[in-house]
């Protein structure tokens, strides 16, 4: 059976979909079938698989009101072994239009269930927020992965997620666990980052990736060509740091 692993922080500027699409195009490479599902209304995983979002004709926005099905919602990406269901602003408008839907927060789920089986692993980023799109996607989820950056405020809004998640276990979705934190734009330089890695361990009971992804260039410039980082440059650091994120992520399987 397919895993399903939403990855969620309600902190912008966490390399949470640089993650999202990064570790689903190196599970792709290594040989796994992916479906990425963008729920975050900015649209930018779709984009940064190389999907024009405007031009897409179902998106999850569609899928989510029941106006398509799942395999009408999906799309090829420049990524072999990849397929996607694409976000782009009109999803911003989801939350008010699902107000007085039954279940609406099973939505997502029962939409996947019908193709859970055909993917190795389901990706799903969520937006950047703990709101209605982000509970579907934890319902819908096996388990959530954290990106956590490596700065001052990276544990501010963290027990609130946590507590989201155990909220939506308890309520929604009891097998739902916490796949694990990964520590992103991390600086080996800096004390910072070592102090906050430190801090994370010290303070959260939560299993936690040794891969760590590096500040690096390449992998803020990769979105621009609208390509994953292991197709932009794929000996660059940060292509190597994710391909090490998809191996324990692929070891981890029995979680």
């Amino acid at each position: 059976m397919g895993r399903i692993i939403a990855i969620a922080n309600q902190k912008g500027g966490v390399g949470k979909t640089t993650t999202a699409i990064n570790l689903a195009a190196c599970l792709a490479e290594a040989g796994k079938k992916i479906l990425a599902i963008d729920l975050d209304p900015q649209g930018n995983m779709t984009s940064g698989l190389g999907v024009d979002k405007n031009e897409v004709e179902n998106t999850v926005y569609q899928l989510m009101l029941d106006e398509c099905t799942i395999k009408e919602s999906m799309v090829h990406t420049v990524v072999d072994n990849l397929e996607l269901i694409a976000s782009n602003v009109n999803l911003a408008g989801a939350e008010i239009e699902l107000l007085g839907i039954a279940d609406k927060e099973y939505i997502l789920k029962n939409a996947v269930d019908y193709i859970k089986e055909d993917y190795d692993f389901i990706i799903i980023d969520c937006p950047p927020s703990l709101n209605m799109l982000t509970v579907n996607a934890m319902t819908t989820a096996n388990t959530v992965l954290v990106p956590i950056q490596c700065e001052y405020y990276a544990l501010e809004g963290l027990s609130q997620l946590i507590h989201t998640i155990n909220l939506v276990q308890e309520r929604l979705n009891p097998e739902l666990d916490i796949e694990g934190i990964v520590f992103t734009m991390y600086d080996v330089r800096t004390n910072l980052s070592n102090q906050v890695v430190a801090n994370v361990k010290e303070n959260l009971d939560a299993k936690i990736y040794q891969t760590m992804i590096p500040r690096n260039i390449r992998l803020a410039e990769a979105p621009s060509y609208g390509i994953p980082i292991n197709m932009y440059d794929t000996k660059s650091a940060g292509a190597e740091s994710y391909r090490n994120l998809a191996k324990e992520v692929i070891e981890r399987k029995d979680i």
